[in-house]
């Protein structure tokens, strides 16, 4: 995960890094144009001046040859010479390159050339002026150089002002963030935004409030019915359940009116366990249990183990036990005790006759595992009234109220078939 600045600050600084690589060869093509014409205006000016001092000294033909001569031997990067008239051009600028022929070491260089007509006592010369052009590796190490360091000044102060920056700009969601941090929907503890001058904070503060004050209602009403409508339930079903309990005591009932009763006693005491399991993961959806118990939850293992020994011997079912002993949790002892029964008993419940059941308790997981012949589909194991087999005695919520009770708990549950079993684990 990382903040929300990394993540504008890094693209920012790559655009620039690329904007200003970008602008390295810009800046040596600009700053070459430009040199460029100044020599030539430069080159144009020594063609002028030198005209214009020669008519000025009133020299003969034979002088002005002769200092002609002598101009083109002492001047270095420039040469006069005489034109036929009927031979004239227009200006000539250009780019050579030419090894220097002095100095110590030899090396190539680049010169700015003109060739210009001359007019000296009226006659036409061709004026050819060189000027060296500095080297382009100084210009673009020199650009280079000076572009790296106002990128590393642009990221420098990038970074000092988001650090400077953030911590006001962002106080305001900081501190919404914190207030629905601390928010809990079963105490439904009203939420004050802090006032912001940030147009964007004060909408998403404007629209949490909304959307929490529907939320609560909503949850009160939810909670409302579905209490309302568990209890309700409760006492119909207990006397249809009482009277069908007289009725098939009744002698006088054919087998046929028998059979029928019986069947209806069997659905009305799955409607009434499915009613009570669905009470159940209401209360912890709604958090209304308290979780701050010790529990012994090896004592309360050997507790269910006792209640259910009978249904062991029923089916003639081979248990084998590993309980280690103080095996102490935080948690509620009532849910526990749930979570506990449900395991078993649905263990019981999907084991054959002469079928074998593990229970095993250490310090950090609790496991049920019993024999069956294939594994059980893993994407329906923990929903609400899914069957995964043809036993229809079960209400459907068994491991649902199992995976609930283990949220609650932040225990985690895992299922896998191994060896022909299939093995509930519970990591406590």
């Amino acid at each position: 995960m990382k903040p929300l600045l990394s993540k504008t600050t890094k693209p920012f600084i790559i655009y620039v890094l690329i904007i200003l690589a970008i602008s390295i060869p810009v800046y040596y093509v600009v700053v070459d144009t430009i040199w460029k014409g100044e020599l030539d205006e430069h080159n144009v000016t020594i063609a002028e001046k030198t005209a214009y001092e020669f008519n000025h000294l009133k020299l003969s033909d034979q002088e002005l040859e002769k200092s002609i001569a002598l101009w083109n031997q002492i001047q270095p990067g420039t040469d006069i010479e005489k034109m036929p008239a009927n031979s004239l051009k227009k200006d000539q600028f250009f780019t050579v390159e030419k090894k220097k022929t002095f100095g110590s070491e030899p090396e190539t260089e680049r010169y700015r050339s003109l060739k210009k007509i001359i007019y000296i006592h009226h006659v036409p010369y061709l004026f050819t002026v060189e000027t060296n052009i500095e080297e382009s590796q100084e210009t673009v190490a020199a650009i280079s150089l000076i572009t790296i360091f106002f990128f590393i000044l642009i990221v420098i102060g990038l970074l000092f002002l988001n650090k400077k920056l953030s911590a006001s700009i962002w106080k305001p969601f900081r501190n919404t963030l914190d207030s629905l941090k601390t928010f809990n929907l079963n105490n439904q503890t009203k939420i004050e935004f802090a006032l912001t001058d940030i147009t964007e904070f004060e909408e998403l503060n404007q629209s949490l409030q909304t959307l929490i004050e529907h939320t609560v209602s909503v949850y009160k009403t939810q909670k409302e019915f579905t209490e309302n409508a568990s209890h309700e339930l409760q006492t119909p079903l207990a006397i249809l359940k009482n009277k069908l309990d007289n009725l098939l005591q009744t002698e006088d009932l054919t087998e046929k009116q028998y059979r029928i009763a019986e069947e209806m006693h069997r659905t009305l005491t799955r409607s009434a366990r499915i009613n009570k399991n669905l009470l159940l993961l209401a209360k912890i959806d709604n958090n209304q249990f308290d979780n701050s118990e010790t529990i012994r939850f090896d004592t309360l293992l050997q507790q269910s183990m006792e209640t259910v020994k009978e249904h062991f011997d029923q089916k003639n079912i081979t248990v084998h036990e590993y309980i280690a002993f103080d095996i102490q949790v935080n948690g509620n002892s009532s849910l526990t005790e749930v979570l506990i029964n449900n395991l078993i008993l649905n263990a019981i419940r999907h084991t054959s006759y002469d079928g074998s059941i593990s229970v095993k308790l250490t310090d950090a997981v609790f496991e049920v595992a019993n024999s069956g012949t294939e594994q059980l589909n893993r994407d329906l194991l923990f929903k609400r009234f899914s069957k995964l087999s043809s036993d229809n005695s079960g209400s459907g919520l068994g491991l649902a109220i199992i995976s609930e009770i283990c949220k609650f708990h932040h225990w985690t549950i895992d299922y896998r078939f191994e060896n022909q079993l299939h093995i509930f684990s519970v990591t406590i």
